[in-house]
């Protein structure tokens, strides 16, 4: 009976010492191995002078494939560590896998998704995307889903099977636009003058790639006429110029005594003596 416990304990001490190295050597890969990922990634695009997004797009990428392969093999070394022969279990999980395969599509769709995505470079790691009914930031490009964050802070993880019809505001410049609605009592040669002035004022802003300029009048409405402005900013910087433009228009029509429109009624009394 002891002769029987005591190799109980050496097989309980053999597996235990397995186990115990099998989660070091796991652990110690994923770390490591996620540094020469990088490290690696980052030399092989220095010499095609990749860009910072794409870079990131591809890091992010190769890590994901990375985990899944370490898992495999983490849970293909687990399996030998307790003598369990992995060939019956894939071939058993054939016959699971192919009653969930319908269920599945969904699954093999994202991941060849994914990949003509990666393959046509549709969307970047900090590209600003409308897609899938989102708006936001790109912050990470899987094999499965994309990780979209919203301007308000909120984290969209969007299945890439649902990624159609992508619109990327993140290549090329962007276009800064102004309306000014001005009253028709008003002298348009006189304000068309301080526009304009105001719009030379911002074309040495180092946001705008071209202009700003004034186009001209863009409506004639029932109560005020308006002026459009357009200019072409940097990637991600139209919507400050916007900004700064209003402001330093309306500095503008303050310092020459020229008024917004704004709603007005008239009432008409009617004296019937």
């Amino acid at each position: 009976m002891s002769f029987e416990l005591s190799e109980l304990t050496k097989l309980v001490l053999t597996i235990s010492i397995q186990l115990i190295l099998l989660v070091i050597c796991y652990l110690l890969a994923n770390k490591f191995g996620q540094k020469l990922i990088v490290n690696f990634v980052k030399k092989a695009t220095k010499k095609q002078n990749t860009s910072k997004a794409r870079v990131i797009t591809l890091e992010k990428l190769v890590l994901n494939i990375y985990s899944y392969l370490l898992i495999f093999v983490f849970i293909t070394m687990l399996f030998g560590i307790f003598d369990l022969s992995i060939g019956p279990l894939i071939a058993s999980a054939g016959v699971l896998g192919l009653a969930i395969g319908f269920g599945a599509q969904g699954l093999v769709s994202d991941v060849v998704t994914g990949f003509f995505i990666l393959l046509e470079r549709q969307i970047e790691v900090g590209e600003y995307i409308t897609t899938a009914g989102y708006d936001g930031i790109v912050e990470e490009v899987g094999l499965r889903t994309t990780k979209i964050r919203s301007f308000d802070g909120t984290l969209h993880f969007v299945p890439n099977r649902q990624i159609e019809g992508v619109s990327n505001h993140s290549r090329g410049t962007m276009r800064a636009l102004v309306d000014i609605g001005i009253n028709y009592d008003t002298d348009i040669d006189n304000v068309m003058v301080i526009l304009q002035t105001v719009c030379e004022q911002f074309q040495s802003d180092e946001r705008f790639a071209d202009g700003p300029n004034l186009i001209g009048v863009e409506e004639l409405g029932t109560t005020n006429m308006t002026l459009r402005i357009v200019g072409q900013t940097v990637n991600m910087e139209q919507w400050s110029a916007e900004r700064d433009l209003r402001k330093a228009i309306k500095e503008a029509f303050d310092a020459h005594q020229i008024n917004y429109p704004y709603p007005k009624q008239m009432t008409h009394v009617i004296n019937e003596d």
